[in-house]
């Protein structure tokens, strides 16, 4: 029975769950059932983690490196991703400034609790990543979010930085590729918005989780590589296939370290040590080429659904150029029967067995209207999964 007298903070209330989540469990339960169930809801590679890695991490554990590292992160560690940076991007960084975190959620913990303070807002676009807003409710702070054009391929610009950033407002947290709606800032882009950040004295985050996986010719790059002031999250979840190592990096200017240092000791007190031993072999060049084959894959698998479900119905003129997510305009579904994304998606996982994320699970704009879909099934499976939503309206 359930216990009427528990009492949550005002906090943990405010904070909303994962609408994708509900429909997970259901999905499963359909699963239990035997039906047969295509996911395309959950963001998550359904490759396995590369062998070099999984190998180094069994090598970790078999030599008794099961003890606590720094606050910080491997010295090796820090230092691999310091050399990335260089061969990757050409921008030369020092490792003292690479903070090893638990994912990537664990950067953004450390990133609101260091910039954040009570009352004080973080500029976000909506639609994004919903747990962004709520780490900023998490250490008492504001999400403010802006609605942004698909015409600016649902990112902030340098005109939404000066029209809505107020007295309150103290960081602006940018996401390329972004979720969901795989949309990917130019090196144009970043330079606008560091110009229009930094005229306002705020920090530039940059969420870099998906940077792996970019697809075509864009003019792209790192933000470290446009301004050596910005915050740069990244992890080694999403194009190193290492999702449930738990595993990410924080990049932040160098006058900020101890206090990561500090917040790190304080909140989680070290990255996961195997992990860590596991994730030096992702920069190995065996690696790397494998996971140069999967990123091509991801690019197979939008080039087959991307027009499939434009054929289908929906409205898709924002093409996504990263990421392995489509945000598509559902509109043409929607009727009495399912008025909005949170019905349409629990219509077409009952009747076609189809998985997809409701726009509500990423704010406010458009919520109703759009879904997202995520190509992490092979090509045979994502076409299986436009025809049997086709089916429902033959």
């Amino acid at each position: 029975m359930p216990d009427n007298n528990i009492k949550l903070s005002q906090r943990a209330e405010a904070i909303s769950p994962f609408h994708v989540m509900k429909l997970l469990a259901q999905a499963k339960a359909l699963e239990a059932q035997g039906r047969d169930i295509i996911h395309l809801e959950v963001g998550e590679p359904d490759f396995t983690t590369p062998e070099p890695i999984v190998e180094a991490g069994i090598a970790a554990l078999k030599s008794g490196k099961t003890h606590y590292t720094l606050a910080l992160g491997l010295p090796a560690l820090r230092q691999a991703i310091a050399d990335w940076y260089l061969t990757h991007y050409g921008v030369a960084l020092s490792a003292e400034r690479v903070v090893v975190t638990p994912g990537a959620s664990g950067a953004l913990l450390l990133l609101m609790g260091a910039l954040l303070d009570p009352g004080k807002s973080v500029l976000l676009a909506d639609p994004g990543y919903p747990c962004n807003r709520h780490f900023a409710r998490f250490v008492e702070g504001q999400a403010q979010l802006v609605a942004v054009a698909e015409a600016a391929g649902y990112q902030l610009t340098a005109t939404d930085i000066a029209q809505h950033w107020h007295d309150d407002t103290s960081m602006a947290l940018l996401a390329s590729p972004a979720n969901p709606t795989g949309s990917v800032l130019s090196r144009d882009d970043l330079m606008a918005l560091s110009s229009a950040i930094k005229a306002k004295a705020g920090h530039f985050v940059v969420d870099e989780i998906y940077h792996g996986l970019i697809y075509g010719d864009v003019d792209t790059t790192t933000a470290l590589a446009i301004d050596d002031n910005a915050f740069v999250i990244n992890s080694f979840s999403k194009f190193f296939g290492m999702t449930g190592w738990r595993l990410g990096w924080l990049v932040v200017p160098e006058a900020y370290v101890p206090a990561m240092e500090k917040l790190a000791q304080n909140l989680y007190l070290a990255p996961p040590t195997v992990s860590q031993y596991a994730a030096l072999a992702a920069f190995e060049p065996d690696t790397l080429a494998i996971l140069e084959q999967r990123r091509q894959i991801f690019e197979q698998r939008k080039a087959v659904l991307l027009p499939a479900l434009i054929a289908l119905g929906l409205k898709i003129t924002a093409t996504p150029a990263g990421a392995f997510y489509i945000y598509a305009d559902c509109r043409h579904f929607l009727n009495d029967a399912q008025p909005d994304s949170m019905a349409l998606s629990q219509f077409w996982l009952q009747e076609a067995g189809v998985a997809v994320t409701p726009g509500y699970d990423f704010g406010k704009s458009g919520a109703k209207t759009h879904i997202r879909f995520a190509y992490t099934r092979d090509s045979a499976r994502l076409l299986e999964a436009v025809d049997r939503i086709a089916a429902l309206y033959r």
